[in-house]
């Protein structure tokens, strides 16, 4: 391994902190980009399914599975879902593309707030149950936006035809892997 200088003392690499053995030593860059795209598939989809509610007939039969959804009216429901769709594509996209990197952090600032009211409006129904779950996936997203605004940013890169390719490549990934069975799920199976 070789040594690596430098100039600034705030830019020293993971490479240093290793140990010589290289087998299964977890980073912090890794564990966030694992994070950053198991949180993204989530809020992703659970965003997405809260999206097909625009549908009357779905927003109607949607309290029989989510209790919750017969308190919240319909529009809100769908905006929630958009902020959570925009902001699971937001962990994942500008980060791995490094274009616009910096929203990355934003969105995971944005569904920690998100998550941060989920949770008070839970504990106001007495739905304690619902609180942990909201708890862990805001602690999750508040860990992604420091972990990527201080600790990690993923430095910025100009739009090329290969990035444009790989932003692409992930939307479709999501269409196929959340987005389109999640849709099915919720347009063929009785609640």
């Amino acid at each position: 391994m070789t040594s690596h200088t430098s100039a600034h003392p705030h830019d020293v690499r993971d490479e240093e902190q290793r140990p010589q053995s290289r087998g299964t030593w977890v980073t912090l860059n890794r564990t966030l980009w694992t994070l950053q795209v198991l949180s993204g598939l989530f809020f992703a989809g659970s965003g997405f399914g809260k999206v097909l509610l625009y549908d009357a007939a779905l927003y109607a039969a949607a309290p029989r599975a989510v209790a919750w959804y017969a308190a919240v009216p319909q529009p809100l429901i769908v905006f929630i879902g958009v902020v959570e769709v925009l902001g699971g594509v937001g962990l994942i996209l500008p980060a791995m593309t490094g274009v616009r990197p910096k929203l990355t952090p934003l969105a995971a600032g944005g569904l920690t707030l998100t998550m941060i009211l989920a949770a008070g409006f839970h504990i106001m129904r007495g739905e304690y149950g619902l609180v942990p779950a909201n708890l862990v996936l805001g602690g999750v997203a508040a860990f992604i936006m420091v972990g990527r605004w201080n600790l990690r940013p993923v430095a910025p890169a100009h739009i090329t035809t290969a990035r444009v390719l790989k932003s692409i490549m992930v939307l479709a990934g999501l269409a196929l892997l959340v987005f389109g069975p999640t849709w099915y799920s919720m347009t063929h199976v009785q609640f």
